[in-house]
């Protein structure tokens, strides 16, 4: 497995940069933030190109706010007011958006160096302590996230955690894809989406659910035949103006939950995932980010689709929740299919 430097970050620390193959696929994966940096792809010709946003440097990460490729916890998305109650206490987490509690604060998972668990040429495990009242979460938690490529020509990522008291685990990759390839970012709103889901789930104007879970039908908001994604984006429904574009969590009625073709390079992208729900966002609040190999991405130049738990679900009791037990082990898998 290779290994090169990815930067010194503030604190004098080096982060690396890892790569692994498996099938026809290439990935390349930092353990500052256990960030997918790279991922190599073939089209219907078989020539490859990278198909996810990033940065050249681990320090450029956090100088960001997009969150590229990034593992994102505890909890992944926001929390309203950024408090809870969890065995009747109230759990207190630190706000860093309007209040609210957005990737689980300013000190999220995604800003730290990740321990080498294990590697092969095919697979990393990546592990992180997090202690009691991190981030304001309870108990002392070990996390292992690992990052496997296999000969289906799919990119599969594993969580797992453990804590010592009942807290939250709702964990996620925040890959923004462009099938097209990341130094096209002008072509991917024009990329075809399909989702497997009838619901979801509306939000104020600070990106927080409203409690309701709402029918695509008739709505903007309908994937369940594939469309272009940049069609319906900037119609006048309250939704997509309220978020200036797609970025909402769905509820998942199936499983692949997610289909994302590329009509040009010919590449297919199918999700599958044990989540019930998919967030997508489509870069509506970034414009001109310095990415890799010196490509600006322009606004809306990728989409990220997050699997997870429903934003705010800790709020939510009807909805399914990234409740805990306390000795209890937690596993989420979700696997990116190429075609």
């Amino acid at each position: 497995m290779e290994r090169r430097p990815f930067g010194i970050l503030p604190n004098g620390k080096q982060a690396f940069l890892y790569t692994i193959s498996g099938g026809a696929l290439t990935a390349e994966i930092s353990d500052f933030g256990a960030t997918l940096v790279r991922l190599y792809v073939p089209d219907r010709q078989g020539v490859l190109a990278d198909v996810v946003l990033g940065f050249d440097d681990a320090n450029d990460y956090l100088a960001s706010t997009t969150y590229f490729g990034a593992t994102v916890g505890r909890n992944a998305n926001r929390i309203r007011g950024a408090s809870f109650s969890l065995g009747g206490e109230t759990v207190q987490l630190t706000p860093n958006e309007n209040g609210h509690s957005h990737h689980s604060g300013p000190d999220s998972y995604a800003f730290r160096l990740w321990q080498i668990e294990r590697q092969e040429k095919n697979k990393i495990v990546f592990s992180l302590h997090s202690p009691h009242k991190d981030q304001g979460f309870p108990g002392n938690a070990d996390i292992r996230v690992t990052y496997a490529l296999e000969e289906t020509n799919t990119l599969c990522i594993t969580y797992e955690a453990v804590s010592d008291r009942d807290t939250v685990f709702n964990l996620t990759n925040h890959s923004y894809f462009n099938l097209a390839g990341h130094q096209r970012p002008e072509l991917a709103m024009g990329q075809t989406l399909q989702l497997q889901a009838a619901y979801f789930t509306p939000s104020d104007a600070q990106g927080v659910p409203t409690g309701e879970l709402r029918s695509v039908a008739g709505t903007p908001m309908d994937f369940r035949v594939p469309k272009v994604v940049g069609q319906d984006i900037d119609e006048d429904y309250e939704s997509l103006r309220l978020q200036a574009g797609y970025d909402h969590n769905f509820r998942i009625d199936g499983n692949p939950c997610a289909v994302l073709c590329d009509p040009v390079s010919g590449r297919k992208m199918e999700i599958t995932t044990d989540c019930p729900g998919i967030h997508c966002y489509c870069g509506n609040f970034f414009w001109d980010e310095q990415g890799k190999d010196g490509v600006i991405y322009c606004h809306r130049g990728g989409i990220a689709l997050e699997t997870q738990c429903f934003p705010d679900a800790v709020h939510q009791p009807k909805w399914p929740q990234p409740i805990v037990k306390a000795g209890t082990h937690y596993r989420s898998q979700t696997k990116y299919t190429f075609r």
